[in-house]
């Protein structure tokens, strides 16, 4: 699966993008006329992940959409580091880091394009079962 992420300045993303997350850009295709990103593609971690400017009648920004239901999970060797590099790159943390039931320390961050990014890394092995038992017991309370 490759996310294809629509913003207003895909240009300013990009740079955002590679301060906060380390991404590296492959390529990008930009409009002659007006210097619009038609598409580009990055890598994050390794993963593509593809990226353009907003076209409103076949792609739209978040800010247009109201928000977006839909997080981006990037598994990172540290999350507190990770949620730092973003911080200070100009996302809004969302979710500061802790460690979860499921046996990931996680964290969120919303990006200044309005896309929400999740980062976590493995803090122990929970099987299926335990992680039900967890959740069961937090819901309790």
């Amino acid at each position: 699966m490759i996310p294809g992420l629509a913003v207003k300045n895909a240009a300013k993303a990009i740079e955002f993008y590679q301060a906060a997350f380390g991404a590296v850009e492959l390529y990008r295709l930009t409009d002659p006329e007006s210097g619009k990103i038609g598409h580009a593609e990055l890598t994050i971690n390794g993963s593509l992940i593809m990226l353009a400017d907003e076209y409103p009648a076949f792609n739209k920004a978040p800010d247009t959409l109201g928000g977006t239901p839909v997080k981006i999970c990037l598994m990172v060797e540290n999350v507190d580091a990770s949620v730092d590099r973003a911080r200070l790159a100009g996302a809004t943390v969302t979710m500061p880091p802790q460690d979860q039931f499921y046996g990931h320390r996680s964290a969120a961050v919303q990006d200044p394009f309005g896309h929400q990014w999740m980062f976590q890394h493995e803090i122990e092995k929970v099987s299926p079962a335990e992680m039900q038992n967890r959740w069961n017991a937090m819901v309790k309370r």
